[in-house]
């Protein structure tokens, strides 16, 4: 109990410093759900004991101290639940499976009960007690009402049917009210962007549902995107779309004073639209040509404000879009429900329900007479006389005179532990929901729906800035990426040892969204990396296909092969680089490299390649390793001289015959002695661009959709957090880019030759 106690202030403190506050690690839920659902069971039968001991001793008027120490532990325990349980409107969450266990904890919280009001006699204890049954019980109604009513609703649960419904006659009537649309640029394409942030579940007959799922208004949704109908009602519509924020931003104070706001608006409606996909609503190749017009011609090509590099701003927008996504899926705080609506029901009404509740508790406890059950409250509990502080220093000092006060100490720790675990949970519960992203969306679309509301004297108005500016203190909105290496770091042990992150750096941000730009706009079809070693700017670095062999293979296989000659050029020039600024593309090319290579050891599953056979070519690396330099040498030696045994392996393999036939080391120690070599000669920011493109082609190149088990893959890997992978794999799946169909296998040219 002292261990679960002190588990769960560690996980209320430290997880609210993580970047997905509103989440729990799915390993540590996972541990935490199999050992609560043996606690109650387990407590049970410990607290029978304790009472028949009670009952042998002839102590019949009450409870033990030590039963009721334990029936305070089931119940501080039982509202801790709550913090392994995820807010689940689709999916898993659903069905039967759903129901079941929504049953259990009722049954278990009703059990509970009965402990309570059958075995305390004491007015006193049974008021305690019965406030705190009280509190559990209204904790778990609400969590599950709000569950309940969410799954059915259209704005959350049922939302992807109504997306679903809302995206085809919307383009169709944008593109009859729009015909110009396709020459807009920059900012005026997002000013007429239709995709709904909210209300969009107001243009449907919620009782009628066809046999192709709902339908809309099509007269309602005519009004609502005539630009016309929208000013004459002083943009009071119901729908708030994306174009309505960034056209209220050309007048409007606060969303032209912090571009974010708008651009978080976009992501909630790219979300809507992604989630729909999660939850088997394709997309349209007309939807995904106009998101494609938008996110290329109107996002990237709008002024990014400051602090923002060349598209920065526009990778944020799908960042944000994929934590919302994490936190649908994966949340353990209710942040989808985030609106004002929510806040004043749960927040402010609710506790004052449970705290009329408590007082009936008191009165019913006392029979009636309410300055009796007062008396008993204070006098009867220890928790409640005064004497907590004096009785624990007694305690404390003493425990090392008798087990009697040890056992003490712990029994008294633990219960301080678990309380002040409950209380934090519950502040901490209201400051992610007010610091959400989702909040923060709802409170814009309240901004925008309404002219009342941006009235001077409003109240979001001041609203609005103090949550943006508390929730920029408190919160680490930038993407981090694993890094992990096969040759320089330690985790190649068969051990789960914590992996260092790095942000994703604004170098690769902007290379990443360039590449993606290119491969509509001048048909630059992906590739595994060949097309970087195209380009013009680096034949001066390059000869044509001198390094195009080392492109051949699966995506795993390009990725270890430049990952092992990344790494080699970076161990040696590191020693003479230490002081001097990084050559540009070096901090692109080390961070995805790192990445990549991530990828492949850990989460095969989210590359394009078969994951058996990723696992299989990974296996095998290692294993040759280990026989090239050694145990000693591959688990504990120098950093030189790992580099020199790779040297070693890369001259073995000089003539055509041998080349043909290398692994994936030698052609990676082959690669690297060649760009070791070209670096050298004084080509050094030439090699550094070269690889800056070249891991940017590689990983936007894994990004598209394989297939539904790939997209399945991408939707579990949500509970881990947002990954840069499934960020490049959100933009691709919205503006419809994708690998060139795989053509009969080719032999890549032997290394060295033309």
């Amino acid at each position: 109990m002292f261990a679960l106690a002190v588990l769960f202030v560690i996980l209320n403190i430290f997880s609210r410093y993580s970047d997905v506050s509103a989440m729990l690690n799915p390993s540590i839920r996972l541990f935490l759900s199999a050992a609560l659902s043996l606690f109650l069971p387990a407590m049970s039968y410990l607290f029978s004991e304790a009472k028949s001991t009670s009952a042998a001793s002839k102590q019949l008027e009450d409870l033990s101290v030590r039963a009721r120490i334990i029936l305070m532990w089931m119940l501080l325990v039982e509202l801790l639940r709550k913090k392994v349980e995820a807010i689940l409107l689709t999916g898993a969450g659903g069905g039967t499976q759903g129901y079941s266990a929504m049953v259990q904890r009722a049954t278990g919280v009703v059990w509970l009960g009965s402990l309570v009001f059958f075995n305390l006699r004491s007015a006193g204890k049974k008021a305690l007690y019965g406030m705190l049954w009280v509190f559990v019980a209204a904790k778990f109604v609400q969590r599950s009402v709000a569950i309940e009513v969410g799954k059915r609703s259209f704005a959350y649960g049922k939302n992807p049917q109504l997306v679903a419904a809302y995206m085809p006659p919307m383009l169709e009537l944008q593109q009859e009210q729009q015909p110009e649309r396709n020459h807009r640029r920059g900012s005026e394409l997002l000013r007429h962007c239709n995709y709904a942030v909210m209300g969009e579940e107001e243009l449907i007959d919620k009782n009628k549902a066809g046999p192709k799922g709902y339908k809309l208004d099509k007269h309602k949704l005519e009004l609502e995107l005539e630009e016309e109908t929208a000013a004459a009602a002083g943009d009071s519509s119901a729908v708030v779309t994306v174009g309505r924020v960034w056209r209220l931003a050309d007048s409007d104070q606060l969303l032209s004073s912090e571009p974010r706001l708008k651009r978080l608006c976009l992501s909630f409606a790219l979300f809507k639209l992604l989630r729909r996909r999660l939850e088997g609503y394709p997309i349209s190749g007309a939807e995904a040509a106009d998101c494609h017009r938008l996110i290329f011609h109107g996002l990237l090509e709008e002024p990014a404000g400051t602090g923002y590099g060349a598209g920065e701003h526009a990778f944020q927008v799908f960042t944000d879009e994929v934590q919302f996504l994490c936190e649908n899926y994966n949340s353990v705080v209710p942040v989808v429900f985030a609106s004002p609506f929510f806040f004043a029901h749960n927040y402010v009404l609710f506790p004052v329900v449970v705290l009329a509740l408590c007082l009936l508790v008191l009165v019913l406890s006392g029979n009636g007479d309410v300055a009796y059950a007062v008396r008993s409250l204070r006098c009867d509990n220890f928790f409640t006389s005064g004497n907590v502080v004096a009785t624990a220093r007694y305690v404390l000092g003493s425990v090392l005179k008798s087990t009697t006060f040890l056992f003490c100490a712990i029994d008294l720790s633990t219960t301080v532990l678990l309380i002040l675990a409950a209380a934090y949970e519950e502040v901490s519960e209201y400051v992610v929901f007010l610091f959400s992203n989702w909040f923060m969306v709802s409170l814009l679309c309240y901004h925008t729906s309404g002219h009342e509301w941006r009235a001077e004297a409003g109240v979001l108005r001041r609203v609005i800035p103090s949550v943006l500016l508390l929730k920029n203190t408190l919160t680490h909105p930038a993407l981090a990426i694993k890094q992990f290496s096969l040759l320089w770091f330690l985790g190649r042990l068969p051990l789960p040892l914590p992996l260092p992150s790095t942000a994703v750096p604004g170098e690769a941000k902007t290379l990443i969204m360039e590449r993606l730009a290119r491969v509509g706009s001048h048909g630059a079809a992906l590739t595994n990396g060949t097309a970087a070693l195209y380009k013009d700017e680096h034949r001066a670095c390059v000869r044509s296909d001198e390094l195009a062999w080392a492109c051949g293979g699966g995506v795993a296989e390009v990725m270890l092969t430049w990952h092992v000659a990344t790494a080699m050029l970076e161990a040696r020039c590191a020693r003479r680089q230490q002081h001097a600024p990084p050559e540009p593309g070096r901090t692109a090319a080390m961070a995805l490299s790192g990445y990549c290579a991530y990828l492949v050891a850990l989460h095969p599953e989210l590359l394009p390649d078969d994951k058996d056979g990723t696992e299989v070519l990974f296996n095998e690396m290692k294993k040759e390793l280990t026989k090239e330099m050694g145990r000693c040498g591959y688990y504990g030696g120098g950093e030189a001289a790992r580099c020199a045994k790779l040297m070693e392996i890369a001259g073995r393999s000089t003539s055509a015959a041998a080349a043909a036939a290398m692994t994936v080391l030698e052609k990676g120690a082959r690669l690297g002695k060649v760009l070791i070599e070209k670096y050298k000669e004084g080509a050094r920011e030439a090699v550094w661009r070269l690889l800056g493109d070249l891991w940017t082609e590689v990983v936007v190149y894994a990004a598209p959709t394989a297939g539904e088990l790939h997209v399945k893959s991408h939707k579990e890997a949500l509970a881990q957090g947002a990954e840069l992978i499934t960020v490049l794999w959100a933009i691709t799946t919205h503006t419809g880019i994708a690998r060139p169909e795989e053509e009969e296998e080719q032999h890549p040219p032997a290394p060295g030759t033309v």
